[in-house]
């Protein structure tokens, strides 16, 4: 019993050993266990925390962190990069040596409206602003800042990038969307929004604006004989001039082509006046392209906010009838719209179609007028006018649908049907027995500007079996001004035999250099001359000098618009050699010349 007992004893003693070292072994591992989770824990927030300081310093965006003075804690390598201080030099330093001066003001005036309402101005979204670098140049930027709270008070996080590029990339987009590539001026859809906007602040304050719709005379000359750079090139001289005269707050647009618009704020019609005065005198200087001196004019209509219109659409419009206004006055002027011109306007789109129709239903037709020898009295010539009978209007005169038929450009059909049958008209008559004399007919810049010309004046003379000789082209001065091209053209139509003559001399920007250069065989002088040569002498000085002129240079003089025979022995006594106008007779038509001058040529008295 007492070994029974002892056995028993001693297993319980083991038994609790073995337990004693089991809870110990449990606890050692628990320990265990605990401390290495406290090592997994440091070892993570170790690795946490240089992820962080990697994407911290290898961000390309400056990442900025400021307390709530505005002092720098945190600087990373983007912010060096972008703002050229290193981390040494911004650390501990305040905010501001990254603001513009302009601006630092009202950063200090949101930290303090923030510290005291809590209310961010800039605080928890994207803005776009302007940053300072350490070598003081001025950098578009765009930030997002951020705040938090500790104990220790109240911190900024900013992250800002740098967006040079993107604004250049912007304006460089802007520009071909709102400017014009070759002049740098607003273009047509930057003047509208322009236009909308000073609409809308005039009507605010109760005040006029104006435009100025500008259009350049013979422009398209220009570029058929020089070539598109001469007139690439006047283009941008003339938009240099406009600016030249413009105010701040005046806009200066090129709609396209040689069409240019002035939008002047805060001007009535007395001050638009006066621009328009100055925009004509910025033309009275030639422009100099490669050794030459090129001339043109502008033609300028005006439209007035708000009596000429309180919406873009009608303003322009209208500044666009007032343009064609001063086209028909003569060029070179500016008009301002009135209801008439509104009415002229409406009238001359109406032509427009009806010239076409009329090409098309026969309604043209061409009357002729003699001019005569004033040594002989004889007809030694005819010029062909065209004349046309509207079906509803009548008559129409050729001093109103010529411009609109130039505007158009159906002058190119309606001056090959006056070549056309002018040709065919001089052969008749000379099948039919009348004296052979040459018929004129007037060659306007169109036709002269187009390659075929050369085809057509063919053409004409082909069909009709005219020869050449008793043909005679007249070029306005406007055509021939200083020009190879105008050169070759005129030498070929002499080669073939064509008489050439100056239509209206005197009356463009003549030069005896052209004279010289261009094989023209007559010179005729323009009514506007011969009108007033009895009662004004500087008229009779002058149409006296041209007719000198063309004797020495052994050119022949035809005087137009002559009415009265007081003009007609003036013009005798100078020796002038031809004449033609209502003394002798009005334009006929083809039968009547027929009946005056049949079977030879007689003594006109």
């Amino acid at each position: 019993m007492a070994a029974f007992l002892l056995s028993n004893t001693v297993f319980v003693i083991l038994l609790s050993f073995i337990l004693l070292a089991l809870i110990l072994f449990i606890s050692l591992l628990v320990v265990h266990i605990r401390n290495k989770q406290k090592l997994q824990k440091k070892s993570n927030s170790t690795e946490l925390e240089l992820k962080f300081e990697s994407v911290f310093e290898s961000t390309s965006d400056a990442v900025i962190v400021a307390d709530q003075h505005g002092t720098i804690l945190q600087w990373n390598l983007g912010a060096e990069t972008i703002f050229g201080f290193s981390k040494k030099e911004a650390i501990g330093v305040n905010l501001e040596i990254i603001i513009p001066e302009s601006l630092i003001d009202g950063h200090r005036k949101g930290l303090q409206q923030f510290s005291e309402t809590g209310v961010p101005s800039v605080i928890g979204r994207r803005v776009e602003l302007v940053g300072r670098r350490k070598d003081g140049l001025e950098i578009p930027i765009e930030m997002s800042v951020g705040t938090w709270k500790t104990d220790e008070g109240l911190f900024f996080s900013n992250i800002i990038r740098d967006i040079t590029e993107r604004k250049e990339t912007e304006a460089k987009i802007n520009s071909l969307v709102y400017r014009d590539p070759l002049t740098g001026l607003p273009n047509r859809r930057m003047f509208s929004d322009q236009l909308a906007l000073k609409i809308k602040q005039q009507s605010s304050n109760k005040q006029s604006l104006s435009l100025l719709y500008i259009d350049l005379d013979h422009f398209k000359l220009i570029n058929d004989t020089y070539g598109h750079y001469a007139g690439d090139q006047m283009l941008i001289e003339v938009a240099k001039r406009f600016q030249s005269i413009a105010h701040a707050e005046d806009t200066i647009s090129r709609l396209g082509a040689d069409e240019f618009i002035l939008l002047l704020p805060n001007t009535d019609s007395f001050k638009a006046t006066a621009h328009a005065q100055k925009i004509l005198e910025l033309f009275k200087e030639p422009f100099r392209f490669q050794q030459e001196d090129l001339f043109v004019t502008p033609s300028i209509g005006i439209s007035i906010f708000p009596t000429d219109g309180i919406d873009l659409d009608t303003l322009v419009k209208n500044a666009d009838i007032a343009l064609s206004q001063a086209k028909n006055q003569g060029k070179n002027n500016f008009q301002f719209f009135t209801e008439s011109t509104n009415q002229a306007a409406l009238r001359k789109s109406k032509l427009a179609i009806d010239i076409r129709k009329g090409l098309e239903k026969g309604e043209f037709f061409i009357h002729y007028q003699p001019q005569i020898d004033l040594k002989t009295n004889k007809l030694v010539g005819l010029e062909a006018l065209v004349r046309w009978v509207h079906p509803r209007l009548g008559n129409i005169s050729p001093a109103e649908f010529i411009p609109v038929a130039e505007d158009t450009g159906s002058i190119i059909q309606i001056g090959e049907f006056v070549l056309r049958q002018a040709c065919l008209q001089n052969k008749a008559w000379q099948d039919a027995g009348l004296p052979h004399f040459r018929v004129a007919v007037n060659i306007s810049s169109h036709q002269f500007s187009r390659c075929n010309l050369m085809e057509t004046v063919h053409t004409a003379l082909s069909e009709s079996g005219l020869h050449p000789k008793y043909l005679e082209l007249e070029l306005t001065e406007s055509i021939i001004q200083s020009s190879t091209s105008a050169i070759e053209t005129m030498q070929t139509l002499k080669a073939m035999g064509i008489h050439l003559s100056i239509d209206d001399f005197g009356t463009g920007f003549s030069s005896l250099r052209y004279l010289k250069l261009f094989p023209v065989d007559t010179l005729k002088i323009d009514q506007y001359f011969i009108r007033n040569i009895i009662t004004d002498p500087k008229d009779a000085a002058l149409v006296d000098t041209i007719i000198k002129m063309a004797e020495n240079l052994r050119l022949n003089v035809i005087a137009e618009g002559v009415e009265t025979l007081e003009q007609l022995q003036f013009l005798q006594q100078k020796n002038c050699d031809q004449a033609q106008g209502y003394y002798f007779n009005r334009p006929l038509p083809p039968e009547e010349i027929e009946r005056l001058y049949q079977p030879a040529s007689s003594p006109i008295n």
